[in-house]
């Protein structure tokens, strides 16, 4: 039966269809936030997926380009793979969802949403977040929710919910929050340098208004909801556990996962698997699941010894760092490089510096962003953690590391009009235990540093952690945490920032939501092991941008000329533009606006291609003088070419002072020579002359004596 829901939210009309389309998925919504349109999807397979140990959803985010009235570009028209941003939004649906799914559930889940049509003032990534949450809650696939999602943004200090493409433009907060009834249960931000506690005063504003929407589901599902669905659980069996503890005794696990050596732990889990497997050898269908049961007796003995005793595995105080180290130019030739090591996680960033023509071009839903200058990209390659696989090239994980990384950097970068360069920076992995990205974010400043970029202010970024016990109050929260503290943790809170604010945050969880008090703690926690980073280890190491950029990085002069002239600079079909690159080997950019960018790494073919720039676009007058070469030689007189594509003629009785019969008696091809500008003649050329250059010369000193005195 179709059914239609609406509501108000942040002053836009938020519309709901149930039942009118895709009738055979689990769950269906149509949505409709003013005229934007989304198909937002639930589907689930009728049987666990076997041999697998681990809940196998798949959030997809569909961009279909005839939203904003568009033909995909390229020789395939039709939409290809999913852009940057499509798997950003991707991720950003499935992180706040993911843990309200039941732990034991193996059945593959989809959950897929359709961008149909794009109001710029009502964000598709909302109704997109949205509409699977709906499709979710009312069909009859098992999940704890509702849920719900809203952007915040920050325009002359007010705050504003859910900004259209014009809004988050002019916004110095973006921010993104999942809340269930009671708590918040994922935070993305990216922000200009915005204090921690206007930060937290964001969150809860947005908490508040998910909380309206949490009861607008309520209504939907109340109405349209299916029963949920019963499943065959892949829980290990609790006489498992008990004959894993008989044959190794708590202690023993204790003393195994109890290192700062992430090898050694692994070294010592192998070998008790190894005499686990070794008892159990008659015994297939606990064999079936023994590496998930050694997996979760790990984890409760690690939450046990941080949560009662305080005791890490490598032996760190609850808020200590672990041993840090930061140097700079560690790769020669390249514009700049910067290695940051924390503990076993260490990453090496190179810049690259580029002319402007090099920004990235983005074809997208977004019309208002069309390129972006600056690029982060991360990679994991497997030896980071000491495994062997081949590169399948980035993934939704290297992508969206690298998106963070990047947001939080772009605060601090000097405008186009500052550093006229496009800039890309890469974090290369060399080794990963724990909070990668966040040790990227200060690779990444450094090396930015070192070639030469003159960014505003440093930043370093930091995560905690968390290990909760059986009520909301009992809970310990765990500065820079290692990868086992990730993995048998409840909380990876990042969040970046400079010495003023964050820039920067990605929080993910694996329960039901934080409180207030643990929100607030990690954001504490994370200023104050940033602000330790950036005094102690990243200002001594490089404490501001170089004043020049790296010898072998391309150098940039810019200039303005008539926009009319542009015509003339490039010539017809590029003769006269690519004469000069020829000429210089240099690299030329023209804006519309008629801004020049020169770019190349020999100063002086810089120079001569800016002069012979200036040269065209000059209205020549009588008195100029110019250099120039032959290129043709007539009876009445020599075509000298003082700029690709410009000439001028010497009248054979302007070539020297006495008369000569043939131009050729003075003058070869290839000659070159001084003129000086007559003015033009009546046939519209440029005229010059050779004979009267001393003449000019002597006037023009004349004229600057005179302006001196």
């Amino acid at each position: 039966m179709y059914k239609s829901f609406s509501m108000e939210l942040a002053g836009r009309t938020l519309t709901v269809d149930i039942g009118r389309v895709a009738a055979q998925a689990n769950g269906a919504a149509f949505m409709h936030y003013g005229d934007t349109t989304v198909l937002s999807t639930a589907t689930s397979s009728d049987k666990p997926r076997d041999g697998i140990d681990f809940f196998p959803l798949s959030v997809e985010y569909e961009e279909k380009m005839y939203a904003v009235g568009k033909i995909p570009g390229g020789f395939n028209k039709r939409e290809g793979k999913a852009s940057e941003h499509a798997i950003l939004t991707s991720r950003v649906i499935d992180r706040p969802m993911r843990p309200l799914f039941p732990k034991d559930y193996r059945n593959d889940v989809t959950l897929n949403n359709m961008v149909m049509s794009v109001d710029p003032s009502c964000p598709p990534e909302v109704t997109a977040m949205l509409g699977s949450a709906i499709a979710t809650c009312i069909s009859d696939i098992p999940f704890d929710g509702p849920c719900a999602m809203s952007q915040v943004g920050l325009i002359d200090g007010e705050f504003v919910f859910n900004p259209g493409y014009e809004q988050d433009k002019l916004s110095d907060l973006h921010l993104t929050v999942a809340s269930t009834r009671e708590k918040v249960i994922m935070i993305e931000a990216g922000a200009n340098e915005i204090p921690e506690e206007k930060m937290i005063e964001a969150i809860y504003k947005a908490h508040e208004l998910n909380q309206e929407i949490i009861r607008f589901i309520d209504k939907i599902v109340a109405e349209c909801g299916k029963e949920k669905h019963t499943y065959e659980s892949c829980a290990v069996p609790e006489e498992l556990f008990d004959a894993i503890r008989k044959i190794v005794p708590p202690e023993e696990m204790e003393e195994a996962v109890f290192t700062d050596v992430k090898q050694v732990r692994e070294e010592n889990i192998r070998a008790i698997t190894e005499k686990l497997e070794e008892a159990f050898a008659d015994k297939e269908e606990w064999l079936a699941v023994l590496g998930e049961a050694v997996y979760q007796y790990q984890k409760k003995t690690v939450r046990k010894m941080i949560l009662k005793d305080h005791k890490r595995p490598d032996g760190r105080a609850i808020n200590q760092i672990r041993p840090l180290a930061a140097e700079v130019d560690i790769i020669p030739r390249v514009h700049g490089s910067a290695m940051f090591t924390r503990g076993q996680t260490q990453i090496c960033t190179v810049t690259t510096l580029a002319p402007l023509s090099d920004a990235q071009r983005l074809d997208g839903l977004d019309e208002t962003t069309t390129s972006k200058r600056y690029m982060h990209h991360y990679n994991f390659p497997s030896y980071s953690v000491g495994e062997t696989k081949p590169s399948r090239g980035p993934g939704r994980r290297e992508i969206g590391h690298g998106a963070l990384a990047e947001r939080a950097l772009l605060p601090v970068l000097p405008s186009e009009e500052e550093f006229p360069y496009a800039i890309r920076t890469v974090s290369e992995t060399f080794e990963s235990n724990g909070s990668t990205s966040q040790a990227s974010i200060c690779a990444s400043t450094m090396s930015l540093m070192a070639a030469g970029v003159p960014i505003k202010k440093q930043v370093a970024g930091i995560s905690t952690g968390l290990v909760t016990g059986d009520s909301d109050d009992d809970y310990i929260v765990l500065t820079d945490i290692q990868g086992l503290e990730d993995f048998f943790g409840d909380m990876d809170f990042k969040v970046a920032g400079t010495h003023e604010g964050i820039t920067a945050i990605q929080m993910d969880i694996k329960i039901h939501g934080l409180t207030r008090p643990i929100v607030e703690e990690a954001i504490a926690r994370t200023k104050e092991a940033r602000e330790y980073i950036l005094n102690e280890i990243m200002t001594p190491c490089i404490a501001e941008p170089r004043k020049e950029v790296s010898k072998y990085a391309p150098k940039i002069i810019q200039m303005q000329i008539d926009p009319q002239k542009i015509g003339d600079v490039v010539g017809q079909r590029g003769k006269t533009i690519n004469a000069i690159i020829e000429q210089t080997g240099v690299q030329i950019d023209i804006e519309d606006d008629g801004s020049v960018s020169i770019c190349g790494t020999d100063k002086e073919m810089m120079d001569k291609a800016k002069e012979l720039i200036t040269i065209i676009v000059t209205d020549f007058e009588a008195g100029q003088i110019l250099k120039g070469t032959v290129v043709s030689i007539k009876e009445f007189g020599a075509f000298i070419e003082f700029a690709p594509g410009k000439e001028g003629m010497v009248h054979i009785s302007k070539i020297c002072k006495d008369r000569i019969n043939r131009v050729e008696d003075v003058l070869t091809l290839g000659d070159k020579v001084t003129v000086v500008c007559l003015g033009k003649d009546k046939m519209g050329r440029i005229s010059f002359s050779m004979k009267d250059v001393g003449k000019a010369i002597g006037k023009n000193d004349k004229e600057k004596v005179q302006k001196q005195d």
